[in-house]
């Protein structure tokens, strides 16, 4: 199955993808599933599981005081500006997994660096390996590096915010029952992905302006 790891939807106050867009996007470039990892909330990926006629993995992409941590097969929202063990513990107790997002990303704010993940590195479930919002390839590259020299599993998404970005990463993997059954299919999965064009962070910067605008009128 071909899942893209790594979705935004409207509810992440960067994003322009409605429900309904996603799934039309994931039917027309063959996904059979996403992991819905909006930024500090999972309403929309709780939401679109109730009406997505594929697999929809509940995640949630969160802000730490170190940079952003992954969370999948979460049943409960996680706050951001907590510090990356407090965030990961609280993915653990309710059963979810922990990974970080575009961990080696040298422009990205929001990116862990490397001497922060190096930190955590050994309590990851598994490390996102392409990201199609990196710019630079070299990035990607390094991460995949560092996750095989630790032995951990890889993911790749799209990191998508617009309909245009949806499926250009994906992990193709088995088939697949819950948590642990995606573990250990993950350790099967082949990457594909392409990069966006570096244009595409302006669109997200003007939807997250426009948004807070027009809250202020």
């Amino acid at each position: 199955m071909k899942v893209d790891m790594h979705v935004h939807t409207c509810y992440s106050k960067d994003a322009t993808l409605s429900l309904e867009t996603i799934m039309e996007s994931c039917e027309r470039r063959g996904l059979d599933g996403a992991a819905i990892t909006d930024h500090n909330t999972i309403a929309g990926a709780l939401a679109l599981k109730e009406i997505a006629p594929f697999l929809v993995i509940v995640g949630e992409e969160i802000d730490t005081t170190r940079g952003e941590i992954l969370g999948l097969f979460l049943k409960e929202e996680i706050p951001g500006g907590l510090m990356p063990e407090e965030a990961m513990a609280r993915i653990r107790e309710q059963g979810g997994l922990v990974g970080v997002s575009h961990p080696l990303d040298r422009l990205r704010r929001s990116a862990m660096r490397q001497v922060a993940l190096l930190d955590i590195l050994d309590e990851l479930d598994f490390l996102e390996g392409f990201n199609s919002r990196v710019t630079f390839p070299s990035d990607n590259r390094k991460a995949q590096a560092l996750a095989q020299a630790r032995g951990l599993p890889i993911t790749a998404g799209s990191d998508a915010h617009t309909a245009y970005e949806i499926g250009r990463a994906y992990v193709e993997m088995p088939n697949f029952n819950g948590r642990e059954g995606f573990l250990e299919a993950l350790k099967e999965a082949q990457i594909f992905g392409r990069l966006s064009p570096p244009w595409i962070h302006l669109v997200s910067t003007w939807t997250k302006l426009r948004r807070r605008l027009s809250s202020q009128r």
